[in-house]
């Protein structure tokens, strides 16, 4: 969807290592991330992301903004494991996207 919009998406896949998405991030200089768990034992990976974006994205003097989403999410539990959006479904993300990047 968000590439339909104009967007550069990089698709890392599934179940990728924490590592794997902060030295993508840093190496590109990415400034969204988004983040999607359709089952709940994945929730927990997803936290421990966010927590090594923002712990490596200080480091390197740069900033990311994160949108966490899927079927298991709520706004109140992405914002509890540090997001800074909640994506309830693709339009929403589109629209994160416009309001981080201005376009």
């Amino acid at each position: 969807m968000l590439e339909n919009y104009g967007y550069t998406v990089i698709d890392l896949g599934k179940n990728v290592p924490y590592e794997t998405v902060v030295n993508t991030v840093i190496e590109n200089d990415i400034k969204l991330v988004g983040l999607s768990a359709l089952m709940t034992t994945t929730v927990g990976n997803m936290e421990t992301t966010i927590k090594m974006l923002r712990e490596a994205t200080e480091k390197h003097g740069k900033t990311v903004k994160i949108i966490a989403g899927g079927a298991v999410l709520t706004a109140d539990y992405a914002e509890k494991i540090g997001a800074d959006f909640y994506g309830k479904d693709a339009m929403s993300t589109v629209n994160i996207a416009k309001q981080v990047f201005g376009k």
